[in-house]
């Protein structure tokens, strides 16, 4: 009798841990639940609303997912509707579809090598677009276009299995440098496709029961690969891409055991990016627009869903977010576009970039009507799934107001703006000056370089670029950019592509900048810099940017070295020279228009091109030392352009004095009681006397019975005012009493 007892006790022991095993079902991250599996990780409350019949958990996660996604998926067909009647993209989805699938077919291969489907060889960048499925959106949309033709669905579902089988057996391409099929970029992507995915085809009859639930065993098992691949902090937009995905999936499932877990991780490690990688500033570390922009999608994602959902979400993430869409504000053109920052990609060769669509986001969160001065009356095209209908309607009517931003300057991220305003045809500058300690890849060799606007026209452009084209390395390197060059060196050194080859490339050597002085004031901007990329070679290099209010911009490019050398400028636009190499012109369709004159002469400027862009080399040769000053002066009418001949630039008169001077090679420009002098060692107003230790340069302007300095020079300077001296520093203003 005992021992019957103690073989019950002991069965009944190992029936209860079966129990608990099976019951305890945890996701694998190295295969896919089969669809009975996934019974035993739910938690008992949705169990308790389905019941075991898998027809019924299919039911309940359709209803869950409809309150917790974006949208309400139940109204897909409206939704549907009104998306075509607005934005009237057939033919763009049927194009898109129809590449994808004319490439891969439903039963794709997932590695490499292999081949599309009519033979040609598949490489590194185009197996990363099957990775992250994101045509598959332009199938799934030929769905509804196509009367509702089941094929879209079925080629969605077998390219699911596909992946799924290439998982098990491993034949998945696992590249850790960002092309691997379950690096957190290229998985986190897929997720986020194949969620809307899900929600555009739920409740269709073609959907089957089953395709719902092996759609949603197989997010889950990213989602755990996801989990377990990212405890530590990476660097990168890539980690927050995953993690991004990784939320929302937590919050759309959470109804499956663990996912709290998911949870915690990705909003810990978001906040880490958040943290870090979101400069004090306000500017996304790379220091790009493009890569911005994809942070404050990653970021509102979540952001959005968890206020859907009510879920928990920490102060930063507001602050950090508002103040992403602030600076695009900051930085903007009077036309409501930005300036290229080294890997912008969205447009190749484009000259702005379009925030429209990024600000019209901000504006829906934010309500901010400074947001809404750059937003448009409808989303772009791809996020009208990500919002609710609320919000679309808050679109009839957006609120907006002027900016009121002045020149600025961002402290962490190292971008000068010297603007005028934020009315049609106002100029603004943008000076590029910092190098990213952590992750320095996007950036391009422009150093201290410049872009700018003027009359509506981008009269010193920068290029996007495009990592999968045969010139990428080319237009990220210096000869396609507005900076300072010696001999044949280009800024960017030891440049090297990836090892996945899909095109992206950075170089193992850029220059290290110093910024030395920035200063705005009501009459003028001034930076002053410096950089390391020609120290190997023996010259010093430093620039000086002096933004005259209103007026034009002076250059002014300091070389100094114990061996002879050929100093270049390289100048981006379609300049030519005006009868010698000291005066360039860009004429515009309207016949406004922009000059670069030289006011120290200069030997050759040589014109070349690519893809209709055009850049001017400006050389001096054979010099130890030598200063290029450049007045960049926009022009509205075709004769108010610059005329050497007069010995004016606009009212300023050139090197016409009406107070004594003297200097080396002294150049100056004045207008009533202001002047700007370049290399003056003394100077005389009346009976007051003053010198300098070395060559100044200098604005200074005389107010009834007061003069005031204020140094543009590189270094500090010894002032002595009848014999009374101190030191003035570069940007420091200096007042003297005229006696």
């Amino acid at each position: 009798m005992q021992l019957k007892k103690t073989y019950r006790t002991k069965l009944l022991g190992i029936v209860w841990i079966m129990f608990l095993s099976v019951s305890a079902q945890t996701i694998p991250s190295d295969r896919v639940l089969t669809i009975s599996e996934l019974n035993n990780c739910l938690n008992h409350g949705a169990k308790a609303e389905y019941g075991p019949n898998p027809n019924g958990i299919a039911y309940y996660f359709k209803g869950v997912f409809a309150r917790r996604y974006f949208y309400d998926s139940r109204a897909n067909a409206e939704r549907f509707e009104t998306y075509n009647s607005i934005y009237k993209n057939k033919s763009s989805h049927a194009s898109r579809a129809k590449d994808h699938m004319d490439k891969f077919p439903a039963a794709a291969q997932w590695n490499l090598p292999s081949t599309y489907k009519n033979g040609k060889e598949v490489n590194a960048y185009e197996l990363r677009h099957l990775a992250r499925q994101h045509k598959m959106i332009d199938v799934a949309m030929m769905y509804y276009f196509d009367e509702k033709d089941p094929k879209y669905i079925n080629y969605f579902t077998s390219q699911v299995a596909s992946l799924n089988a290439a998982l098990a057996s491993g034949e998945y391409e696992k590249i850790k440098d960002g092309n691997g099929v379950y690096e957190a970029f290229r998985s986190g992507y897929r997720v986020l496709n194949w969620l809307q995915i899900h929600a555009l085809f739920l409740g269709e009859e073609a959907y089957s029961s089953e395709d719902q639930l092996t759609t949603i065993v197989s997010l889950l098992q990213h989602g755990q690969h996801l989990y377990e691949d990212n405890q530590k902090f990476k660097n990168g937009n890539h980690q927050t891409k995953g993690m991004s995905s990784l939320a929302m999936l937590a919050i759309v499932f959470q109804d499956v055991k663990g996912t709290e877990k998911w949870y915690e991780l990705a909003m810990t490690r978001l906040e880490e990016h958040l943290t870090k990688e979101i400069n004090p500033d306000g500017f996304q570390f790379e220091r790009t627009v493009h890569y911005h922009m994809a942070d404050i999608l990653n970021f509102y994602y979540v952001y959005q869903l968890a206020k859907i959902n009510k879920m928990p979400i920490g102060e930063l993430w507001e602050f950090k977010l508002k103040s992403l869409f602030t600076t695009l504000t900051k930085i903007a053109y009077p036309d409501k576009t930005a300036p290229v920052l080294s890997d912008d990609t969205d447009e190749p060769w484009a000259e702005r970039n379009d925030i429209s669509g990024t600000m019209t986001m901000g504006y829906l969160l934010f309500e901010d009507a400074e947001f809404g001065f750059f937003a448009k009356p409808k989303v772009d095209s791809k996020m009208y799934w990500y919002l609710q209908s609320t919000q679309l309607d808050q679109l009839k009517n957006i609120d907006t107001k002027k900016p009121n931003h002045t020149s600025l300057y961002f402290p962490d991220t190292k971008y000068y703006i010297m603007r005028e305003g934020y009315d049609k045809g106002d100029k603004v500058m943008v000076i590029s000056a910092g190098l990213d300690a952590d992750k320095p890849d996007h950036q391009h060799g422009d150093m201290l370089g410049i872009q700018a606007t003027a009359n509506g026209q981008i009269i010193l452009p920068n290029y996007q670029v495009r990592y999968s084209l045969p010139d990428y390395e080319q237009f990220k390197n210096s000869m396609v950019k507005n900076v300072a060059l010696v001999d044949d060196q280009l800024q960017g050194k030891k440049y090297k592509g990836n090892k996945g080859g899909s095109g992206f490339g950075k170089f193992g050597l850029l220059p290290t900048p110093t910024t030395i002085a920035w200063e705005t004031n009501e009459n003028f901007d001034l930076f002053v810099g410096s950089h390391d990329g020609f120290e190997a070679s023996g010259v010093n290099y430093t620039r000086q940017v002096i933004y005259v209010k209103d007026e034009f911009w002076i250059v002014k490019d300091n070389f100094t070295s114990d061996a002879t050398h050929a100093y270049k400028q390289v100048w981006q636009g379609h300049y030519t020279p005006e009868g010698t190499p000291d005066l360039l012109r860009s004429s515009f369709s309207d016949a406004k228009g922009s000059n670069i004159y030289q006011l120290n002469s200069v030997d050759t400027a040589i014109s070349d091109g690519v893809h209709g862009k055009k850049w001017n080399v400006v050389s001096k040769a054979d010099q130890k030392d030598f200063e290029f000053i450049t007045v960049i002066r926009p022009y509205d009418r075709y004769n108010s352009g610059i005329d050497p001949t007069k010995n004016k630039i606009g009212d300023w008169r050139q090197n016409e004095l009406s107070f004594d001077a003297k200097g080396y090679n002294l150049k100056s420009l004045s207008k009533g009681n202001e002047a700007y002098l370049f290399g003056v060692s003394a100077m005389k107003i009346e009976t007051t006397e003053i010198q300098f230790n070395s060559p100044l340069d200098c604005y200074m302007t005389t107010v009834d019975n007061e003069i005031e300095i204020y140094s543009l020079s590189i270094e500090t300077n010894t002032i002595k005012i009848n014999n009374n001296t101190r030191n003035l520093l570069p940007g420091e203003r200096q007042s003297i009493e005229i006696k």
